[in-house]
C-alpha cells in the first residue's frame, strides 16, 4: 500500500493516498479533542520524512515526541493495520531535532532584533501609526550610526538614547515624542514578560537548519516544544511571523516542485489566531498564499475549521477532518461550515458523517490530478510506525545531546552591539563634562587666588608661592588622572 511519490494516510472504501506534489498546496487537520488529530499529525510527519522531506511542527503537549523513538507494536496499531489491509506497516524511527525559545526542552531558536525589522516588530507590538513612525525611525538610526540591533537591550538603549537627542534627531528624520517612545517601551516591556529576551539574541536560527535530511535521505523533523510558548500569544505570533517571512525571503522560487522543499504543521492553530489583530490575519494569509512557490506546504491542525479566517482557509486545499461535536448552536454551524468545504460523496451525508466518527475515524478529501479536489471519503486513518505518545525527559535530552545541530545554538552569544556602543558614548560625555567642571573649578579657583593675594611691584613667585603652584598642580593633575582611570576602567570592563 506503500507508494513512493504519495503519502498513505488510511482506508476509506480505497486507500486514501496525498501526493508529494500537491503536499506544497497547504492543509488542515481538525477535530474534537480526542478524535485523533495528533496522531494523524504524526502519520503525515512520518510519511513527509521518509519521503526526504523536512519537516517542521509546533507541539503542544508533547505528544509528538514520541516520533524519535522505535514504535512498540502496540496492540491498537497492529489491530489498526489489520482491520485496513496494511501488510506494509511496521515499526519505525524517524531522525529528529528538538527546539524550545525557552532553552530547556530543546535547542533554543533566537532571531535578532535587526533581522525582525521595524515592521513586523511594530505590528506585534501592536503600535499606532505614530509609535510605528518612531520605531522606523530609530532602525533608520542605527542603520545610519552603524549601530547593531541584536536584542531587547539594544534596542532599548537605542530609544533612550533617541529621547535624549530628541531635538537633533527630529530635526534630521521627523518627530519624536517622549508619549511615543514611552509606549513603546512599555509594549517591549509586555513582550519581556512573556519570555522575548530569550528569543531575541544570538546566534540566530538559520532556516538551513530546519531543511535537514539524515544519511538515508529521510527529512528531519524538527520538533519544536510549544507548551509554554502557547501561554505568550504576542511572542508566538512574532516568532511565526518571523519565521514565516525568513521562508519567504530566503528560499528561491521553485514553483511546483515533485515534493515539497518543507512542510510545517502547527498544532493548536486557534491560539495563533485568538485575538490576533488584523494585520496579523493579513501577514499570514499573504505569507500562505505566496510561500507555496517557494516549496514550502503549511498545514494548519486545530479544533474547528472556524479557529481559522476564510482568508486562510481559503488557501488549505488538502483537508483531514475528525469528528466534530454539535451541541451548541455555534458548533452547528461549525459541522455545515466544515461540510460544505469537502467534495461532496453520494453515498453519505457530510453534515451527518462528521458528527458520527470514531476516534481515528477521518473525513479525508485532497488534491488529485490537475489540481482537483478528490471526493471526500470516511477514512480510518492508518496507524503510525514510531511511538505513540510523549518521550521520556532523559530520552529528549539523550537525543538533543547528539543532534546534528548540538552546541550551534546552545550558547548565546553577546558581541559588542548598540547597547555597550552608547553606554560608551554616555561615558564619554560624562567624562567630558567631569573635566569640564574640574577645569571651571581650577579657574575659578585661581582668579580667587589671584584676587585675594596681596599686591606687590614684583611679579616674581617667592619660594611659597611657587611650592604652594605646584602643589596645587600635583593635585588637580592626580585627581584627573584617578577619574580618567575609573571611567576607562568602566569601559573596558563593558566591552
Amino acid at each position: 500500500m506503500l507508494i513512493d511519490d504519495k503519502i498513505f494516510l488510511g482506508v476509506s472504501t480505497h486507500p486514501e493516498y496525498l501526493a508529494l506534489k500537491y503536499g506544497n498546496r497547504h492543509g488542515l487537520v481538525t477535530g474534537a479533542t480526542g478524535t485523533g488529530k495528533t496522531v494523524t499529525l504524526q502519520v503525515m510527519a512520518e510519511g513527509f520524512s521518509a519521503a526526504g522531506v523536512p519537516v517542521f511542527a509546533a507541539d503542544i503537549k508533547g505528544d509528538l515526541s514520541g516520533v524519535a523513538k522505535m514504535g512498540a507494536a502496540q496492540g491498537w496499531q497492529t489491530q489498526r493495520a489489520t482491520d485496513i489491509g496494511f501488510t506494509d506497516f511496521k515499526d519505525d524511527i524517524f531522525p529528529v531535532i528538538f527546539w524550545d525559545l525557552f532553552g530547556r526542552q530543546g535547542h533554543p531558536i533566537r532571531a535578532t532584533i535587526s533581522e525582525m525589522g521595524a515592521l513586523l516588530l511594530s505590528r506585534m507590538l501592536e503600535l499606532n501609526d505614530t509609535q510605528e513612525g518612531v520605531l522606523n525611525i530609530a532602525f533608520k538610526l542605527a542603520d545610519d550610526e552603524g549601530l547593531l540591533l541584536l536584542d531587547l537591550k539594544d534596542l532599548r538603549a537605542l530609544l533612550v538614547d533617541i529621547q535624549e537627542r530628541a531635538k537633533e534627531i527630529s530635526t534630521r528624520y521627523g518627530n519624536v515624542t517622549t508619549a511615543s517612545i514611552g509606549s513603546i517601551q512599555r509594549a517591549l516591556l509586555v513582550l519581556e514578560q512573556q519570555g522575548a529576551e530569550n528569543f531575541f539574541g544570538e546566534r540566530a536560527l538559520d532556516i538551513a537548519d530546519l531543511m535537514r535530511t539524515d544519511r538515508d535521505g529521510r527529512g528531519f523533523i524538527s520538533i519544536l516544544a510549544a507548551d509554554e510558548l502557547m501561554r505568550a500569544p504576542r511572542l508566538y505570533a512574532t516568532f511565526l511571523l518571523w519565521m514565516l517571512s525568513e521562508l519567504f525571503e530566503e528560499l528561491p522560487e521553485v514553483g511546483d516542485p515533485d515534493k515539497p522543499k518543507l512542510v510545517f504543521f502547527f498544532d493548536e492553530a486557534h491560539l495563533l489566531f485568538d485575538d490576533a489583530p488584523k494585520v496579523l490575519i493579513d501577514k499570514v494569509e499573504q505569507v500562505v498564499r505566496l510561500v507555496r512557490s517557494k516549496g514550502v506546504g503549511v498545514y494548519f491542525v486545530t479544533q474547528n475549521p472556524v479557529d481559522i479566517p476564510e482568508t486562510v482557509l481559503a488557501q488549505l486545499s488538502n483537508r483531514v477532518q475528525h469528528a466534530l461535536r454539535a451541541y451548541t448552536p455555534r458548533e452547528q454551524k461549525a459541522v455545515r461550515v466544515a461540510a460544505e468545504t469537502f467534495r461532496p460523496n453520494p453515498e453519505f451525508s457530510t453534515e451527518e458523517v462528521i458528527t458520527q466518527l470514531g476516534i481515528g475515524e477521518a473525513l479525508v478529501s485532497v488534491l488529485e490530478d490537475k489540481g482537483i479536489p478528490s471526493v471526500v471519503g470516511r477514512t480510518l486513518i492508518r496507524p503510525p510506525s514510531a511511538q505513540v505518545g510523549p518521550l521520556l525527559p532523559e530520552e529528549r535530552r539523550s537525543i538533543v545531546a547528539n543532534s546534528p545541530v548540538a552546541g550551534l545554538y546552545d550558547t548565546v552569544v553577546d558581541r559588542e552591539s548598540a547597547f555597550e556602543t552608547l553606554a560608551k558614548k554616555a561615558r564619554d560625555r560624562q567624562l567630558a563634562e567631569e573635566r569640564q567642571q574640574q577645569d571651571d573649578e581650577l579657574r575659578k579657583a585661581e582668579r580667587t587666588y589671584q584676587d585675594d593675594k596681596p599686591r606687590r611691584s614684583s611679579t616674581r613667585q617667592t619660594p611659597a608661592e611657587a611650592a604652594m603652584n605646584s602643589l596645587a598642580r600635583t593635585v588637580a593633575n592626580r585627581l584627573g588622572s584617578a577619574l580618567v582611570r575609573g571611567i576607562l576602567g568602566g569601559l573596558k570592563r563593558g566591552r
